[in-house]
């Protein structure tokens, strides 16, 4: 029973997160984007925003996606089910972050 509740957690979890790479995909919800929704008007100004959300929701559709794959591994007991996610989500955020801060890929 308690395999159940962690699944539902998880499941709750991804869906949530599938929930914020869906507007992104479609180039909205900048707001969404940490340290982007800081920024001044002026500053936003030099960035492609719709290229951003799209990349920033393709990165985190996959997380999403596998997220609950971490109660399927405890419940079928595949702990390299667990491995696997966490080699995605690691490689898909270091992946992120220095594609996002090299080469000015989101400047207008």
């Amino acid at each position: 029973m308690e395999n159940i509740g962690l699944l539902i957690i998880t499941i709750g979890t991804g869906l949530v997160l599938v929930g914020i790479a869906i507007p992104l995909l479609l180039g909205k919800g900048s707001s969404l984007i940490a340290g982007y929704n800081t920024m001044s008007k002026e500053e936003k100004a030099k960035y492609d925003e719709v290229a951003m959300c799209k990349f920033v929701g393709k990165t985190l559709l996959p997380m999403g996606i596998l997220t609950p794959s971490v109660s399927l591994a405890g419940i079928f007991d595949m702990p390299w089910l667990i491995a696997v996610y966490i080699i995605v989500v690691l490689g898909l955020s270091i992946f992120a972050a220095v594609y996002c801060n090299t080469g000015n890929r989101f400047k207008k």
